[in-house]
């Protein structure tokens, strides 16, 4: 099962459309084809962006789901600070998947991201869906 990092726009996403591929990619953690890695830099972006006004129609039944997966994922705690992506925040996310030593970091704005930090490869939503749709074919 891959470890995944999700950056905040990947849940947002989820969470205003959820028929899209971000929804799909929370589905996979959902149903175990994915372990969810976090840490408490992570949780307190996704708490930050959440409480925005902005967001503050989403359906509390929605929140509520993301937040029981939210507690099914892998806390981390990183001991290191980076400086790699110019976006402070994002960086959060780099060092939450080292510490995870994750295989993907999912997120929807990659111009963000290096294509590759250690370990872990930086993919769109789409991209991590064809990789579990081809992780199922080649295990059945």
């Amino acid at each position: 099962m891959p470890k995944i990092v999700l950056d905040t726009n990947v849940l947002i996403s989820a969470l205003l459309t959820t028929r899209g591929a971000q929804a799909a990619v929370l589905d996979c953690v959902a149903e175990n084809k994915a372990q969810w890695c976090v840490s408490p830099a992570v949780l307190a972006e996704y708490e930050e962006v959440l409480r925005r006004p902005k967001f503050l129609g989403i359906p509390r039944e929605y929140i509520h789901a993301l937040l029981v997966l939210a507690a099914r994922a892998n806390l981390v705690r990183p001991d290191i600070t980076l400086a790699v992506s110019p976006d402070e925040t994002d960086n959060r996310f780099l060092e939450c998947a080292e510490a995870a030593n994750a295989d993907y970091l999912v997120t929807g704005n990659i111009r963000h991201f290096p294509k590759r930090h250690g370990k872990t490869e930086v993919v769109t939503p789409r991209q991590f869906l064809v990789v579990v749709r081809d992780q199922a074919e080649q295990e059945g």
